[in-house]
């Protein structure tokens, strides 16, 4: 089933109608986070990594050492 450039344009204009254009751009916004985090969990990085670069978990204690 080959679409031409028309058709394409058609289904593009209905989505657009039906949906506005609000939801169209955070729909985007969405699938590119999405991306993003699939394509990171892929390569094996935690969310935190790029942030967090260089320091330890020993340094990151929140609660003072007890006595």
């Amino acid at each position: 089933m080959n679409f031409g450039i028309t058709e394409l344009l058609l289904i593009a204009l209905i989505v657009f109608l039906l949906f506005g254009s609000k939801k169209l751009r955070g729909l985007g916004g969405d699938l590119g986070t999405a991306l993003k985090d699939f394509k990171r969990a892929m390569k094996g990085e935690e969310k935190g990594d790029e942030k967090d670069a260089g320091k330890s978990d020993d340094h990151n204690d929140p609660q003072p050492p007890k006595a």
